[in-house]
């Protein structure tokens, strides 16, 4: 669920028109007006631009806090903090340069609709989401964005606000100042050494009707000399939700650093981008997203290791991935176990339904928005206290866009295709109700926990001993919980397998071994090695 979550941001304009409303509330004096606001697309434009016109808005007072000196840049939404952002969204068609745009502010709202909102100040900015992709990678290159705007609600100016700068490309190769200068080094050689993967692959291309490009780096070890006979053990590393292959430059560049170093054992890291217009497509064969396992093990494999020297056996192949990454490595060990010698699958998203982030799939009347007992079911954490839960996080992604976001993503791998050709939803985004008949067909294609226990008999000779899988007790989106029920269908089967629950540790510091912020993957990294050249040193004693 990502990594940042998340992976994972709009509201006001500063023109508005008045229209006929009234709304009753108790917790603070209502706004009894209902207004559209006026957005208006910047002259410096010479294009029509369609996409989703997102509006965000903030108090002024709690803006200005979080800002840097004062100054406040940027207004946007927070799924860390679902409710500090109000947001607004409309679909607009070939806007051009000049041409204002009115948008029903109580129409595609959350939390609620702004005539709601308490009188006060706020600021306000404006951003037209080009790609449909804002739920995935936020503001991305390419997007229209407006300058911060201080509005008075409900006595606003009535010019538009308008839609004049552009969110410029990001050099994914550039490290900040703030980052230690080994890896800021470590990172500049891995742009000079890292061989980029561009395959088209037969299989998601008849899927798709068109070709269909997977992406990705190989990382090639020190001392890597195509010349010579010498092979190496081989990691497939895939990431959470919202990165890509653009947003991997940390982990190549502690890689290069680790190996060269000494610090890591020498093999070839494969970083895998498993992004798509639909959010992350885990590396599953799906009808919604296509045969990307088989992709990724007849296809992509078998190529990289006929122009890599690589091991090409099972005890040279590993798998390490995080969040929406660690359910991918654990899917595709369990379902591809003598292709791969091992996963180490850490804070993975949930692989067994009876805890999905907390609520039981299977339960009767299943709900993911309320328990049993109508307290709501959280969805985020950090130490301990509740900072958003599962209605207001589906909520706001349903407002952000149709597409990629986190929960929409989960439908477009597990679920069956509905009549309209999209997935069908696992639960009602307005209730929070469970769809049994869809819950069913994730049971018996996707719950890895059912997989495993179903078919351990056939699964034991290939893949016991190798499941790896790391949490902490503390994890920010409850991932924990579903770890523990996978521990005991193992357990209950007699089989070998590695669970580490880390003390209080989150989603994003499991890592950390010391002052050391990526630690853990030396860790990893030995014990790969280890199956693979068992008769080689032993691991280093690391600071």
């Amino acid at each position: 669920m990502r990594s940042r979550l998340l992976l994972l941001g709009a509201l006001l304009g500063a023109g508005l028109t008045t229209a006929v409303h009234t709304y009753a509330r108790q917790e603070s004096p209502a706004v009894s007006t209902h207004r559209f606001f006026h957005v208006q697309l910047g002259d410096k434009q010479t294009q029509p631009v369609s996409g989703r016109l997102l509006l965000f808005v903030e108090p002024a007072a709690a803006a200005k806090a979080e800002s840097q000196d004062g100054k406040i840049t940027q207004v946007d939404a927070d799924p860390l903090h679902p409710t500090q952002t109000s947001i607004a969204a409309q679909e607009v068609d070939r806007l051009v340069p000049g041409q204002t745009v009115d948008i029903d502010v109580d129409a595609q709202t959350y939390p609620e609709a702004w005539s709601k909102l308490p009188a006060g100040d706020y600021v306000v900015q404006a951003v037209l989401d080009v790609h449909h992709n804002y739920n995935y990678l936020g503001r991305d290159a390419g997007d229209l964005v407006s300058d911060v705007v201080p509005v008075h609600w409900p006595d606003a100016g009535t010019a538009p606000i308008k839609l004049d700068a552009t969110v410029p490309a990001r050099d994914p190769w550039a490290l900040p100042d703030s980052v230690p200068a080994p890896l800021r080094n470590a990172a500049k050689a891995v742009h000079e050494q890292a061989q980029p993967i561009d395959f088209v692959s037969p299989s998601l291309s008849q899927f798709w009707g068109r070709d269909i490009h997977m992406y990705g780096y190989v990382l090639l070890p020190p001392g890597y000399n195509a010349a010579s006979g010498k092979r190496f053990p081989t990691v497939y590393f895939t990431h959470g939700f919202t990165s890509n292959k653009d947003r991997m430059l940390r982990f190549m560049a502690y890689m290069q650093a680790g190996m060269s170093s000494g610090q890591m054992p020498p093999m070839i890291w494969v970083f895998l981008d498993q992004s798509s217009a639909t959010g992350t497509h885990e590396f599953a064969d799906s009808v919604n997203n296509g045969p990307w396992g088989q992709a990724l093990t007849a296809e992509l494999i078998p190529y990289l290791e006929s122009k890599y020297h690589m091991d090409g056996n099972a005890n040279g192949r590993f798998l390490n991935g995080h969040s929406s990454g660690g359910w991918a490595t654990l899917w595709l060990q369990t379902r591809y176990p003598k292709i791969f010698g091992g996963t180490w699958s850490t804070s993975p998203d949930p692989s067994d339904f009876h805890d999905f982030t907390g609520p039981d799939l299977y339960a009767p009347q299943a709900n993911v928005y309320h328990k049993p007992d109508g307290t709501p079911w959280p969805l985020v954490r950090d130490k301990g206290k509740v900072l958003g839960t599962f209605q207001q996080f589906a909520q706001m992604e349903r407002v952000l866009g149709p597409y990629g976001g986190q929960m929409a993503s989960f439908d477009w791998v597990f679920s069956p295709r509905g009549k309209d050709g999209r997935p069908e939803p696992m639960f009602d985004r307005d209730t929070g109700d469970v769809d049994p008949a869809v819950v069913a067909y994730w049971h018996d294609h996707y719950d890895i926990a059912y997989r495993l226990k179903s078919n351990w008999p056939v699964l034991k000779p290939d893949l016991d001993g190798k499941i790896h899988l790391y949490v902490g007790t503390a994890d920010t989106f409850y991932l924990d919980g579903a770890a523990h029920r996978l521990k005991a269908v193992l357990d209950g089967l007699g089989a070998h397998a590695e669970f580490r629950f880390i003390p209080d540790r989150t989603h994003f510091d499991l890592y950390q071994v010391g002052d050391d912020r990526f630690g853990l993957f030396k860790d990893i990294s030995w014990a790969m090695y280890a199956v693979a050249r068992p008769q080689a040193a032993p691991k280093p004693k690391l600071n």
